[in-house]
């Protein structure tokens, strides 16, 4: 996959790309929904004898436009993204630098400049993208914005079995509720987030069980406080462990500013402080809580351990 980012205005002339069919959205999480609009510009440009291509945006829309706080966290931060993204086999992901300037644009210049500009001859997206200034261009307004100089699909929504649609918002709600182990029917894959292993307060190995501290990139939403039965990438290899995102009650008095991500990994006695860590969530296993004593936290900690074993050996695979 070729990775082209784009600042406005890009200066780019049609005769630079091939004939593409694109797929539109913000897609953060590229989930199922998401999906279904990309796999449908690949079956286009299939068809039709074009590359396949996504557009999709960064910065998030409303920290430009005021709309929230200017820290956003995300489903699947921009290199995320594309990793995902590139895993589904696309040609092309255009990145375009979303700015206040690139946001005033009217619905037609849009779709002038970067559609048929960059000679997208097919576009694909779902029933409720809009585009333009004030998102005033829809799905039903394209038909008059292309101009004929390209067709398009609007793929329709994409719902739970209780007819709920599957939207980064819910996957954000239930993120923050810690209802991981719902993700892969959303997502199509566990959630995952990547962090740097560093130096912590080395109680873990004093208690017999050693912990990796993982200092999350702050663009993940990191799950609520508790413990996770989790996986672990380091340096290109898988390992399973038990995961606790919190403030350690039973030995601060006071709350930081951010909870620790600290994984217990099963079977494993390396150096990896200043590697980076992709934690994938299966299961919250409980809470945090704070303990009477060291024995009473050790025990816990063994039951914690057991079962997440015991929930990797029913999900082998």
């Amino acid at each position: 996959m070729e990775l082209i980012k784009l600042n406005h205005p890009h200066g780019l002339e049609k005769q630079e790309f091939p004939a593409m069919a694109m797929a539109l959205g913000y897609f953060d999480g590229v989930h199922l929904g998401h999906q279904k609009v990309i796999k449908e510009a690949k079956r286009m440009a299939g068809e039709r004898g074009l590359k396949s291509a996504v557009m999709t945006f960064d910065p998030h829309p409303s920290v430009v436009l005021g709309k929230s706080v200017q820290h956003i966290e995300y489903i699947t931060p921009i290199e995320e993204k594309a990793r995902v993204i590139e895993h589904l086999g696309v040609d092309y992901l255009f990145v375009i630098h979303f700015t206040a300037e690139f946001s005033s644009l009217l619905p037609q210049e849009f779709i002038d400049q970067y559609i048929i500009d960059l000679n997208v001859q097919h576009v694909v997206a779902g029933f409720d993208y809009s585009y333009g200034k004030m998102g005033k261009g829809t799905m039903e307004t394209l038909q008059f914005h292309s101009r004929n100089k390209f067709e398009f699909t609007v793929v329709s929504k994409l719902a739970r079995a209780n007819d709920e649609k599957i939207s980064s918002t819910l996957i954000r709600s239930l993120l923050r509720d810690g209802k991981v182990d719902s993700m892969p029917d959303l997502l199509g894959r566990f959630y995952k987030t990547q962090g740097i292993v560093i130096n912590g307060e080395k109680r873990g190995r004093t208690i017999g069980f050693p912990t990796a501290n993982v200092q999350m990139d702050d663009q993940y939403i990191l799950p609520p406080t508790g413990v996770y039965a989790v996986r672990i990438q380091i340096e290109g290899v898988w390992y399973e462990g038990v995961c606790n995102v919190g403030y350690k009650p039973t030995f601060h008095r006071e709350k930081k500013e951010k909870p620790s991500v600290e994984v217990h990994i099963f079977n494993f006695n390396e150096e990896i402080y200043g590697k980076t860590a992709h934690v994938e969530w299966h299961l919250r296993l409980r809470s945090e809580r704070k303990f009477d004593g060291i024995e009473q936290l050790v025990s816990q900690i063994d039951k914690d351990k057991q079962e997440a074993i015991i929930y990797f050996e029913k999900n082998k695979g």
